[in-house]
């Protein structure tokens, strides 16, 4: 018996990567970095372009995660403003991924959303391990802008970090009612205006008491504290929030 379900197991297998290569073949993959097909084929991204996308490294805000110029416990943000949540990482450094994120967003490369959430599981996995989280909460989008997209690249990024890390992903517990105008175009003031009661909780039947927040980019924490804020509302006594990328700190 146990001969025959190693004998099913190789075949099972054997089928699995002949299947990917097929996929591989007539789908091939694109890099996240270059957008051109990945090379060599099976890899997630060129082997050329690996390190060009900047992984933040220390000093960075103890609260936000924002890359420092030199040893400080808070960037300027974080020292004048009171945020909901208690703290936050993030993988890249904004520059050397917005072109990637763009696309990620805009273009239509939902296939990026694997290996970035894998890369946040590698380089933030011990961050999301020391929280030890109930759930991922992916930050929603709005019916409208999802039925344009067909994707939140938030939820990719959470599903892929949440597979490798073990940790579930909560979503249509938190939705977004509020189809907000893109907040890079807001200034800060703009942004927390704008974000006002955007989100609302529809599963009141859902306990969780710890979570971290997924989204692709932070800039100035107005999304991260409206969804705080209202994870609050709703019971949950924790928040932290891990996210694609971030800007410098000062």
């Amino acid at each position: 018996m146990k001969k025959k379900e190693k004998t099913e197991g190789r075949a099972i297998w054997s089928f699995g990567k002949v299947y990917r290569a097929l996929l591989q073949l007539l789908y091939p993959l694109r890099c996240p970095v270059c957008d051109g097909i990945v090379r060599p084929s099976g890899e997630r991204i060129c082997l050329e372009c690996l390190g060009k996308l900047k992984v933040l490294t220390p000093p960075w805000c103890m609260k936000c995660g924002k890359k420092l110029g030199e040893e400080k416990e808070y960037c300027s943000d974080c020292r004048r403003k009171q945020h909901g949540f208690i703290r936050g990482r993030a993988l890249y450094e904004y520059e050397s991924a917005a072109l990637p994120i763009y696309r990620f967003k805009y273009g239509g490369r939902r296939e990026y959303g694997e290996y970035f959430g894998e890369q946040m599981a590698e380089y933030l996995g011990d961050f999301v391990r020391y929280v030890e989280p109930d759930a991922l909460i992916p930050v929603p989008l709005h019916r409208k802008r999802m039925a344009v997209r067909g994707y939140n690249q938030a939820e990719l990024l959470a599903r892929a970090a949440g597979k490798a890390l073990g940790v579930p992903v909560c979503t249509g517990f938190l939705v977004r009612e509020k189809n907000t105008v893109p907040l890079k175009y807001e200034n800060p003031q703009e942004r927390q205006n704008n974000l006002k009661k955007a989100f609302n909780i529809v599963k009141n039947d859902v306990k969780l008491e710890k979570v971290i927040i997924v989204d692709d980019i932070y800039t100035t924490g107005s999304t991260m504290d409206e969804v705080a804020g209202v994870l609050k509302t709703a019971g949950v006594k924790e928040v932290y929030f891990i996210t694609l990328a971030i800007g410098a700190g000062i």
